[in-house]
């Protein structure tokens, strides 16, 4: 079965996973990257280095970003959302968006990547030496689906 995801399940989407895609273009260039998040109800949030997605969403700041949750291939869900793309170079800005970067909930094992500081799981003394472009895309226009197979046990090669 096929259908859309309510409002209430897309937030919880975009609430419980760290990691989803951003689509940027600009320059006749279609940029898909995945990137580690966080999401705060309004905003998702992302750490990075100076790069092209950077440049391109410096050039246009309307992007797509996609993030889902896929158990198996019988059972998934998927979220994707359009927002604006906003680099956070103010200093109050950015420090709250590292605090939320650095609080957020992750696997206990993980990557360099998505562990935004050396002291991770702790909060470094100075969060603002964190190094890297901070931004947050404002999403604005939410849409997600889902697969629920009822019985996925007539796809299995047992």
């Amino acid at each position: 079965m096929f259908g859309n995801l309510t409002s209430v399940e897309i937030e919880k989407i975009l609430y419980s996973q760290i990691l989803g895609r951003i689509g940027c273009h600009a320059n006749d260039i279609t940029y898909i990257v995945p990137i580690s998040y966080a999401y705060d109800g309004e905003f998702v949030y992302g750490l990075t280095q100076e790069g092209m997605k950077i440049n391109i969403m410096r050039q246009n700041r309307h992007v797509c970003f996609e993030v889902e949750n896929i158990p198996d291939m019988a059972h998934w869900q998927s979220v994707i959302c359009w927002g604006d793309f906003e680099e956070l170079p103010n200093r109050s800005e950015r420090h709250h968006a590292l605090e939320i970067l650095h609080d957020r909930k992750l696997p206990s094992i993980t990557s360099a990547t998505t562990k935004i500081s050396p002291s991770w799981p702790f909060r470094p003394d100075n969060i603002d030496n964190i190094k890297g472009v901070v931004f947050r895309i404002r999403l604005m226009k939410k849409t997600g689906k889902y697969e629920k197979c009822e019985d996925a046990s007539i796809f299995s090669w047992e």
